[in-house]
C-alpha cells in the first residue's frame, strides 16, 4: 500500500503561481513513478503531468506544458507540482497518483493509488 498525502492548494489570482506538494508512504518511494491529476467541477479528471521513478523522465498535458513544472525529491519522498502563469481554467481538484512500476502513463487508469486532493482556485 502506499499513501498519499498532497498540500499546497489554494487560492490565487491569474498569472500567480502556486507549488502544490504530495508525501508519500508504504513503499520506497524511488521505486513509484508518480503523476498528477486534475478534476474540474462537471469534467472527468485529467492528465497534467507524470515523472519516471529517478526523476529524469518527464511528460506534460499540452494545456499545462510550458507552465507547469513536475519534480520529485527521493530522498523526502515527496514530488512537486510548480504551477505558474496560472489560468482561471486550471481551478480544479489537484491529485497526486502513484504508479508501480517503470511505465511513466498519462492515463488515470494506469494509476494504483491515489491521494485525496487538494483545491486549486484561480481568480479571473
Amino acid at each position: 500500500q502506499v499513501q498519499l498525502v498532497e498540500s499546497g492548494g489554494g487560492l490565487v489570482q491569474a498569472g500567480g503561481s502556486l507549488r502544490l506538494s504530495c508525501g508519500a508512504s508504504g513503499r520506497t518511494f524511488s521505486t513509484i513513478v508518480m503523476g498528477w491529476f486534475r478534476q474540474a467541477p462537471g469534467k472527468e479528471r485529467e492528465f497534467v503531468a507524470t515523472i519516471n521513478r529517478l526523476g529524469t523522465v518527464t511528460y506534460y498535458a499540452d494545456t499545462v506544458k510550458g507552465r507547469f513544472t513536475i519534480s520529485r525529491d527521493n530522498a523526502k519522498n515527496t514530488v512537486y507540482l510548480q504551477m505558474n502563469s496560472l489560468k482561471p481554467e486550471d481551478t480544479a481538484v489537484y491529485y497526486c497518483a502513484a504508479k508501480i512500476g517503470y511505465q511513466v502513463p498519462t492515463s488515470r487508469s494506469e494509476y494504483d493509488y491515489w491521494g485525496q486532493g487538494t483545491q486549486v482556485t484561480v481568480s479571473s
